[in-house]
């Protein structure tokens, strides 16, 4: 058992209140630690620490000399990976198997993939001529924004969180971290590293707490934050944003999904089960871009149905380094509370339940846990609380169509726009869907593979903003203009 305090000026601290929250693991539901809740003056802090370091050793370096200390970086985050991984499954309860292959990596990559991106990133050059007949040469000049608040969540906690710090220190940038009250602990690991490596005091930083009322809204809200960026749910994003629009900040939003993905009769029948069983129950459920909605041409929808259920009751729960886990638990009792809601909803209005719809028989020593089964549904009308809202757990509903055309309109029929999937062997139709499909990202034949040099981000309610290669720097730089005349 621990403390997990804030880090703040290259120093973890405590909080002045003394106020501090429980951390439980959410396989067994023991006591991890304390986590102390930053207020004001933490975040107060944490900011001039920030903004201070902008003008000192940090704000002198090179781009080359800049990068060559976060790739630094990304060496000590690899030698310490064990310890990474401890950290995020303690927080998640997510299977090793997921979290060595996915999170600590893709953690480490977030700072390699933008210090690639910025070193090579050019602006533009004009000539032109003068009224007076000389010659005027106009360049841009990319300079960093300022101090960063970076709001992480917790499904994904070091991955969503360096997706953004990477860039964001790249580019020049100080950052201020404020990871979810569920898992606080690689965010806060992070600092160590950080001082190991040599990066300057006061460039990142880390205050844990909640939103409203703490460390979220005290971040968002401060006159010294130069940028926002959040991945999280779309009712906490517009309250970020109105925070952002006082002082004219600019804002980066991944807001929430209703993601849905769309199988052919002529699809690769076994790829597209094995690609819809990952879309809609890996890391059980909870990834942004996962599946909740699927649609199924009607030749194929009862075996598609089988299928996956099959998949679906041999997905075995466990602890996370048990070789035979398939799925681990919910994040926390508040979020299996919620899910477990949903899923009343659904029996509630009258789902057909293919599979699963409660906890699973867990063990003594698990029974605690946060688990939650699987679940398919189908019979729903479009109009069911459980296929237009976002859920966030290892669930989904299944529905027949018929023709292109019909399957379009009900995938569009939604507020969200993030991802969607498309499973057929006629490219033709994928690329109209692909084209037509109202979201950010759309996978043919294929769900969550990814180019870090590609953009990211979601379109209608599932956000604002891209981010990823050359687009990541559009929001964590400034283009200035300078003319030359000669």
């Amino acid at each position: 058992m621990t403390d997990i305090l804030n880090f703040i000026n290259g120093e973890y601290v405590k909080n002045a209140s003394g106020k501090t929250y429980e951390k439980r693991n959410p396989v067994d539901n023991a006591l991890i630690g304390h986590v102390h809740e930053a207020g004001q003056p933490e975040v107060d802090a944490a900011v001039a620490a920030a903004k201070a370091a902008l003008h000192g050793p940090w704000g002198q370096l090179s781009v080359v000399d800049r990068c060559k200390m976060l790739d630094g970086l990304v060496d000590e985050i690899n030698r310490r990976f064990d310890d990474f991984l401890q950290a995020e499954i303690a927080d998640t309860g997510k299977p090793a198997h997921l979290a060595s292959h996915v999170d600590i990596p893709r953690g480490a990559a977030n700072f390699k993939i933008f210090t690639d991106t910025i070193k090579n990133a050019s602006t533009e050059s004009f000539e032109m001529r003068t009224p007076d007949g000389k010659t005027a040469r106009s360049y841009g000049v990319r300079v960093p924004r300022g101090v960063i608040a970076i709001i992480c969540p917790w499904n994904l906690p070091l991955l969503l969180m360096t997706w953004k710090a990477g860039p964001a220190l790249a580019c020049g940038n100080t950052v201020v971290v404020k990871p979810s009250e569920a898992t606080p602990s690689t965010a806060t690991m992070l600092g160590e590293v950080m001082n190991k490596v040599g990066i300057p005091k006061g460039v990142y930083n880390v205050v844990n707490g909640f939103g409203v009322n703490s460390a979220g809204s005290f971040l968002t809200s401060h006159k010294d934050v130069n940028g926002i960026t959040f991945t999280g749910e779309t009712k906490t994003g517009t309250a970020i944003m109105k925070a952002g629009a006082d002082g004219i900040r600019p804002v980066s939003l991944e807001l929430g999904g209703k993601n849905a993905a769309v199988v052919f009769a002529d699809c690769d029948f076994d790829n597209a089960v094995a690609t819809v069983t990952r879309s809609c129950f890996e890391n059980a459920g909870q990834v942004c871009l996962g599946t909740e909605r699927v649609y199924v041409q009607r030749p194929i929808f009862e075996k598609f149905v089988a299928a996956l259920k099959d998949k679906a009751e041999g997905m075995k729960p466990g602890r996370p380094f048990d070789p035979d886990t398939k799925i681990g638990p919910l994040v926390s009792k508040i979020h299996q509370a919620k899910v477990l809601r949903m899923y009343q909803a659904a029996k509630d209005e009258g789902a057909n339940i293919v599979t699963g719809g409660g906890i699973p028989d867990m063990p003594d020593d698990l029974k605690d846990g946060c688990w939650i089964q699987p679940t398919i549904w189908t019979g729903l009308p479009e109009t069911a609380t459980v296929v237009t809202e976002e859920i966030f757990g290892p669930c989904c509903h299944i529905r027949p169509f018929d023709t292109e055309e019909e399957v379009l309109a009900l995938v569009n029929a939604n507020r969200y726009g993030l991802a969607t999937s498309i499973h057929t062997q006629d490219i033709g139709r994928a690329m109209r869907l692909a084209s037509a499909i109202e979201v950010g990202l759309c996978w043919i034949n294929s769900w969550f593979l990814r180019d870090l040099r590609t953009p990211f981000g979601g379109s209608k309610q599932s956000g604002i903003g891209r981010e990823g290669g050359l687009h990541s720097l559009e929001f964590y730089t400034e283009l200035r203009n300078v003319m030359v005349k000669y």
